[in-house]
């Protein structure tokens, strides 16, 4: 088994093309947690080396590892949280077939993807989807987060200017922004996290990261967080420097402690 074979995971009947490719560790037989990756990219594009050599990383240490191609623009809103919230769904559906431990489905996210996931984590306003199948019964509320450089804010001094208006439009509202910033969203049932950002990300500033993980804080959400002094936006998984590589090292530890 591999991830060459993308997965449609809505029915055809809604129209919606988005795909979860899975990718399995060798001789994968006995149940383990499982990771979705969704790629960073502005919420306009998704990076492909935040995609399958983050799979391949993740399956390295034994976890089931999927990347997600969710909707971006010109979608808006919410259609790349229905296709993560759906995306957990359909994993747990088939958690039995495919030896996943369905209390251990864990989220990844780049940069934008980080704001997805973030999302995920913190929007618990109910999504009309118009699905009503089998899979759909499944809770989409994730037991990880691992936010990588994230997006966060999308209004104010550190939002993500780009990200937000590929997201909501450009005729976006103060409040519709401020609504998505999801450091605002956390709550003491937002999942555990690992968050990791560098200090002089050019791109997407670290107070991003740094005001998810204050809030964090304040609900009592247990959490990780990893500065890193120097290096540009878009590192993925860093393996060209030695310092920044190195949160590989410290999620797979943080994932093991938590059951996968």
């Amino acid at each position: 088994m591999n991830g060459q074979t993308p997965i449609k995971i809505w029915p055809e009947s809604t129209g919606i093309p988005t795909t979860l490719t899975p990718y399995f560790p060798a001789d994968h037989k006995e149940p383990t947690g499982a990771v979705i990756v969704c790629p960073g990219g502005g919420y306009a594009v998704k990076a492909p080396h935040e995609g399958e050599p983050i799979a391949q990383w993740l399956t390295s240490l034994g976890i089931v590892a999927f990347v997600l191609d969710y909707r971006v623009a010109p979608h808006r809103y919410p259609a790349g949280l229905l296709d993560v919230r759906r995306a957990v769904q359909y994993v747990r559906s088939r958690a039995q077939e495919w030896a996943i431990h369905k209390d251990k489905i864990g989220v990844l996210g780049f940069s934008a993807g980080g704001h997805l996931v973030s999302s995920l984590g913190t929007v618990t306003a109910p999504l009309e989807t118009g699905c009503r199948d089998e899979v759909a019964e499944e809770d989409y509320l994730p037991n990880a987060l691992i936010l990588c450089y994230p997006v966060i804010a999308l209004f104010g001094k550190y939002a993500h200017r780009g990200s937000a208006t590929n997201l909501l439009g450009p005729e976006a509202t103060e409040d519709q922004r401020l609504g998505l910033s999801t450091h605002r969203l956390v709550t003491p049932q937002t999942p555990p996290t690992f968050l990791w950002h560098t200090a002089d990300d050019a791109v997407v500033p670290v107070e991003n990261s740094l005001m998810f993980a204050e809030a964090l804080s304040e609900n009592k959400v247990p959490f990780e967080l990893h500065i890193y002094p120097h290096g540009p936006h878009g590192m993925g998984l860093a393996e060209e420097d030695p310092q920044v590589g190195q949160w590989t090292k410290a999620c797979g530890t943080w994932l093991k402690q938590l059951g996968f």
